[in-house]
């Protein structure tokens, strides 16, 4: 599944380069204002902090909101108090687009991340272009070479990179290139299977000085307070959001 979502992402965002060049999208990217420091702001904290997903639909899952007006979205989920948001933009199995991306960074005083399926220097400096201070980074995606050269191009346009992991070996791989933001998604993005435990069972191999970052898994306040007791200085949380009552649930998710 991860092959074929990164197979089909780089097909889409080739058949946007027909219509928009590299050199026109690399003009757009160093045109843009700073990115704002999202380190900064999901610096560890004596609270959880929460990174709010705009979502309309998974592999795993269906369906799961039509999300009319994403900008909407993200002004409630900074309401809420949320402090960075993530946009999907993969539009195959997602339903999302850049022009979510670009939306929703109109919209809010938050750092937003580019969630998606990342392996081209094109995709990144869109990501910039659009507005993006964020872009994940799925280490199964990549190899060592791509890893290096994606990560660096993201910290050289002044963006953060969020270093996805999923087992032991990974989040190694995620420490030897000096990443200071780190997830664990409890997700294996090739079954799609969840283990809740895959990030306290990590959690000692995050690098001094890393921000750690659960992903997936949240359904409820106590899903956030089982991350945090096993470390997690963030959680993301998309399918929660979408389909309740956003600003209650983040409230809620924040008083763990």
């Amino acid at each position: 599944m991860l092959s074929e979502l990164t197979a089909n992402a780089v097909a889409d965002a080739e058949t946007r380069r027909a219509a928009r060049s590299l050199v026109d999208v690399e003009r757009e990217a160093l045109l843009r204002p700073a990115a704002l420091d999202a380190l900064e702001v999901l610096h560890p904290a004596g609270q959880v902090k929460v990174i709010a997903e705009i979502k309309r639909s998974s592999p795993s899952r269906g369906a799961l909101a039509p999300i009319v007006d994403p900008a909407a979205l993200a002004r409630s989920y900074e309401l809420g108090g949320a402090s960075a948001i993530s946009v999907l933009t993969e539009g195959r199995r997602f339903g999302g687009s850049l022009a979510d991306l670009v939306s929703v960074r109109a919209a809010v005083a938050l750092p937003v991340l580019r969630k998606d399926f990342i392996s081209t220097a094109y995709q990144v400096f869109e990501a910039r272009a659009a507005g993006a201070d964020l872009v994940l980074l799925i280490v199964a995606a990549l190899d060592d070479d791509a890893l290096r050269e994606l990560f660096d191009l993201i910290v050289d346009l002044g963006m953060t990179p969020l270093v996805e992991t999923h087992s032991a070996d990974e989040l190694d791989r995620a420490a030897a290139l000096g990443a200071r933001l780190i997830g664990v998604n409890a997700r294996d993005l090739s079954t799609f299977e969840l283990d809740r435990d895959l990030f306290g069972r990590l959690a000692d191999r995050f690098p001094d000085g890393a921000v750690r970052v659960a992903e997936s898994a949240v359904q409820s306040a106590a899903d956030v307070a089982h991350y945090r007791a096993a470390g997690a200085d963030v959680v993301l949380v998309g399918e929660a959001l979408v389909t309740g009552d956003p600003v209650a649930n983040l409230r809620a998710f924040l008083a763990v």
